[in-house]
């Protein structure tokens, strides 16, 4: 059995996650004390106790989602004799990835991607930027539909090629309602907007991007392990720490190129690939791209033990 982890980003999170891994796995304690101490506030109360407005705000969510992608993975790997072939992550998830892989510290990088969303958030004002799933149509016919809406003062962009007739749009909010109604003409079988106000992966992201590449001067970013990690603005594994920093600005205000990711992982001859961390997107997403291979997704006790006994069957 050859293996991949891939790795949720943003929306997968909810108030009450990672709960039931918790109570048996005390790894899961243990990173989130780090996170807090790192962050200056309890991140685990907050996604256990607070409220889900709050949980939502993307600076909190990054480090959220990055610290419960990590406990998961550090118990399925507890369980493992066995390393994974290659990983990769969804947007955020491929800091999650890097840390899981050995080539970025886990507390920098929960300081980093608490930066990268109040990067983000700082650069589009509330009711400014939009983002907006478009269900079944061709990629070509989206990039057409956003090229038409877009302009030198309205952005709109394919951001997320999620699989196949899944496409995520995001950019100035007129010129995304506009796409909407288009796409529908077209033949959408639904065009609906996400809950987000952050147009992640659109030009509109730039700025952020130009600061996050000065705050990365200062982090070390580690030569890449025995584990590749995919990123996402090329679906290619880089092994130049210079290389992964300018993808991670490149990856801000470009394409997640989560389709040919997965394509590219399977053709290593990888046979399964495990979600590590909330939630099942990843995993719905890949069975759409590939059905060949095994899915699996573990965030409770529940799939953890039916992924081990799977996998460890094979």
């Amino acid at each position: 059995m050859k293996f991949a982890c891939v790795f949720p980003g943003q929306g997968s999170q909810s108030i009450g996650m990672m709960a039931e891994l918790a109570e048996v796995y005390p790894v899961v304690d243990e990173l989130f004390s780090k996170a807090s101490k790192v962050l200056k506030y309890d991140l685990w109360e907050l996604i256990q106790e607070g409220e889900a407005e709050e949980l939502n705000k993307t600076e909190v969510t990054q480090p959220a989602m990055l610290v419960a992608g990590v406990a998961v993975y550090e118990i399925l790997k507890s369980k493992l004799e066995k390393e994974p072939e290659i990983m990769a992550g969804h947007s955020l998830g491929e800091y999650t990835a890097l840390v899981c892989a050995g080539a970025l510290d886990f507390e920098v990088a929960v300081k980093l991607v608490a930066k990268r969303g109040k990067l983000m958030q700082a650069a589009v004002p509330d009711g400014v930027g939009a983002m907006a799933a478009i269900l079944g149509l061709d990629d070509d016919v989206v990039k057409e539909i956003c090229d038409m809406c877009s302009d030198d003062n309205f952005a709109c962009q394919a951001v997320n090629f999620n699989s196949p007739g899944q496409i995520v749009i995001a950019g100035n909010i007129q010129a995304v309602e506009t796409a909407m109604a288009i796409a529908k003409d077209k033949g959408a079988k639904r065009a609906l907007k996400l809950p987000v106000s952050v147009p992640s992966h659109s030009r509109l992201m730039e700025g952020a991007a130009k600061k996050l590449n000065t705050y990365l001067k200062d982090i070390k970013i580690k030569k890449a392990s025995t584990i590749p990690v995919i990123q996402n603005v090329a679906a290619k594994n880089y092994t130049k720490p210079a290389d992964v920093k300018k993808n991670l600005v490149k990856q801000l205000h470009n394409p997640v190129l989560w389709v040919d990711s997965i394509n590219n992982i399977i053709a290593v001859g990888i046979d399964t690939i495990v979600e590590c961390g909330p939630g099942k997107v990843l995993m719905g997403l890949n069975k759409r791209i590939n059905k060949e291979v095994a899915h699996f997704t573990i965030n409770d006790v529940e799939t953890l033990d039916k992924t081990l006994e799977e996998i460890t069957s094979k």
